[in-house]
C-alpha cells in the first residue's frame, strides 16, 4: 500500500545532508567519554621536595596513619561514615591500594606549593625534579599519572614559568621517553591568550625535542572568576578549550583561590560552598561530552594529631584520635559530594588523606554496584537485541556512561573484575573499554 508524501526526493536529500553534516560536527566536538582511565585524585607537592621515592613514602605515611587511628574496619567505617556492611570490604581494599599503588596522580608543583625562590634555585629544582621523574620512570615506580604545575602566565611570572617548563621537559626527554599520563597544569587563567601562548611553547618544544605533534598535554586550573565568564559576560570555558584543542585533558577546580576571588571570607572558603558548586556546574556544562576530565579541589583541614610525642596521656591520645577522625570525616564527605555531582577526581594535600580518599571512593562505587550491574545488563541486552534484528540503536553514549562506572571502579581498585561479571559482560568485553565494540562483537558472533 502506497502513501502520499509532499517532499521531493531532491529536497529531502538536501535536508538530510544538513542533518548529517550537523551531526558529524557535533560528534567531533562532543565525542563522549572514551572510557580511558582517570585518576581519582591528584596529590600536589613542592618541586624542591620531589624524589623518585615520593609516592612510596606517601603511601607508607598513609598506612601508618590508618594503623594508628583506624586499626580495624569498624573504626575506619565509623570515622568516615561508611555503612557497616561495607566496612570489611572497603578497609581491605584501601590497605591493598596503599601498599600497591598509593598515589594515582602526582603534580610536581612550582606554584603555591613551591613558594618564591631565586631563579638559580628554580632552575636547579626543575632539572633535579626531571631527573627524579626519569629515575622513577626507569625503575617502574612512577604513579600512573604525573606532571608539573607551572607558575601562571602573568606579566610578572610568565618568563619564569616558561623557563621552568623548558628546563623540566628538556631534561626529562634528554634521558628517555616522556612518561605516559604526563600533563602540564596551567594555573590562574584569566584569558584565552595564556592558553594560546602555552600551546605555542608546546609546539616549539615538540619540534626541538623531536616529539610527535600533540604530545604535550595541558590541564586547566579553574580558579578565577575570569575563567568562568569573560568581560562581556560570556562563558569562556569552551573558547579556552578551543585554544588548547586536543591537548586539553583536564580541568581542575581551585577552591580557595576561587572563593577568595568571590570575596568569600576565609572562614567560609570550603569545597561545598554554593559559589563552588556554581562554578563546578559551569565546568560540567561546558565540558560535558568532550572527554575533558574534571577534578574538584582540596580539603584543607589536615588529619594530623594535635599532640606530639611518645609519652601521651590517654586523654591526649583520645584528642588526637578525635582530631584525625573529624578531619577524615570532612574529607570523606567532600569527596562524596564531588562523586554525587559527577566529579570523580579531587586534590589531596596530605598523605593521611589517602585512606579517606580511597575509602570514600570505594564506598561510593560498592554502594551502587548491584543496581549499576542490573541496569547495564538490561541495557546491553536491549541494545544487542535491537542491533541483531536490524533496528537502529543510537544511544551508545548512555551505554558507555554505564560502562564507565565499572571502568572507573576497576581502575582505582574499588571494584574487582569478577564482580563486574554480574553485568553479563565478559572480561574481554570489559577490558575492551568500549560499549560500541561490545555491540559490534555480539553482532559478529551472532
Amino acid at each position: 500500500m502506497s502513501v502520499a508524501t509532499s517532499l521531493s526526493d531532491k529536497k529531502l536529500a538536501r535536508a538530510l545532508a544538513r542533518v548529517h553534516a550537523a551531526q558529524a560536527k557535533f560528534g567531533r566536538r562532543y565525542p563522549g567519554e572514551s572510557g580511558a582511565r582517570q585518576p581519582v585524585h591528584t596529590v600536589y607537592g613542592g618541586a624542591h621536595l620531589f624524589t623518585a621515592q615520593t609516592a612510596r613514602k606517601l603511601g607508607d605515611v598513609a598506612l601508618r596513619s590508618l594503623e594508628t587511628y583506624a586499626p580495624d574496619p569498624a573504626t575506619f567505617a565509623g570515622a568516615i561514615g561508611l555503612p557497616e556492611a561495607q566496612a570489611a570490604r572497603v578497609y581491605e581494599r584501601v590497605v591493598d591500594k596503599l601498599r600497591r599503588e598509593p598515589v594515582e596522580d602526582f603534580r610536581i608543583d612550582f606554584e603555591d606549593g613551591y613558594g618564591n625562590r631565586s631563579d638559580e634555585d628554580e632552575d636547579a629544582h626543575a632539572a633535579a625534579a626531571a631527573r627524579e621523574v626519569a629515575t622513577a620512570r626507569d625503575a617502574g615506580i612512577l604513579p600512573p599519572f604525573i606532571g608539573i604545575r607551572i607558575k601562571p602566565l602573568t606579566s610578572e611570572l610568565a618568563a619564569r614559568s616558561l623557563r621552568t617548563l623548558d628546563i623540566f621537559v628538556t631534561t626529562l626527554c634528554g634521558s628517555g621517553a616522556l612518561p605516559s599520563g604526563f600533563a602540564v597544569t596551567l594555573p590562574k587563567i584569566t584569558g584565552r591568550a595564556q592558553v594560546e601562548v602555552l600551546v605555542t611553547v608546546f609546539e616549539q618544544l615538540e619540534e626541538k625535542l623531536g616529539l610527535p605533534d600533540g604530545t604535550l598535554k595541558v590541564e586547566f586550573m579553574v580558579e578565577t572568576t575570569q575563567s568562568i565568564l569573560d568581560p562581556s559576560g560570556r562563558v569562556i570555558l569552551p573558547r579556552l578549550r578551543d585554544a588548547a584543542g586536543d591537548r586539553l585533558v583536564g580541568a581542575h577546580f581551585g577552591t580557595y583561590d576561587y572563593t577568595a576571588g568571590c570575596d568569600i571570607t576565609a572562614a567560609h572558603q570550603r569545597m561545598r560552598h554554593p559559589a563552588c558548586d556554581f562554578a563546578k556546574h559551569m565546568m560540567k556544562v561546558a565540558f560535558a561530552g568532550t572527554g575533558v576530565a574534571l577534578s574538584d579541589g582540596a580539603t584543607n583541614i589536615m588529619p594530623v594529631p594535635v599532640h606530639r610525642g611518645g609519652n601521651l596521656t590517654a586523654a591526649q591520645q583520645a584528642e588526637n584520635r578525635a582530631a584525625v577522625h573529624a578531619a577524615w570525616r570532612l574529607h570523606a564527605d567532600d569527596a562524596r559530594h564531588s562523586l554525587i555531582n559527577g566529579i570523580y577526581q579531587g586534590w589531596d594535600l596530605h598523605p593521611a588523606q589517602l585512606p579517606t580518599r580511597y575509602g570514600a571512593v570505594y564506598g561510593f562505587f560498592l554502594e551502587g554496584l548491584a543496581a549499576a550491574s542490573e541496569r547495564l545488563k538490561n541495557f546491553v541486552e536491549k541494545a544487542a537485541q535491537a542491533t541483531l534484528v536490524g533496528d537502529v540503536f543510537d544511544d551508545a553514549a548512555t551505554g558507555q556512561g554505564l560502562l564507565n562506572y565499572f571502568l572507573r571502579g576497576i581502575a582505582c581498585g574499588a571494584v574487582q573484575e569478577d564482580e563486574a561479571l554480574a553485568t553479563g559482560l565478559s572480561l574481554e568485553e570489559i577490558r575492551g573499554r568500549s560499549f560500541v565494540k561490545i555491540l559490534d562483537g555480539r553482532r559478529a558472533k551472532s
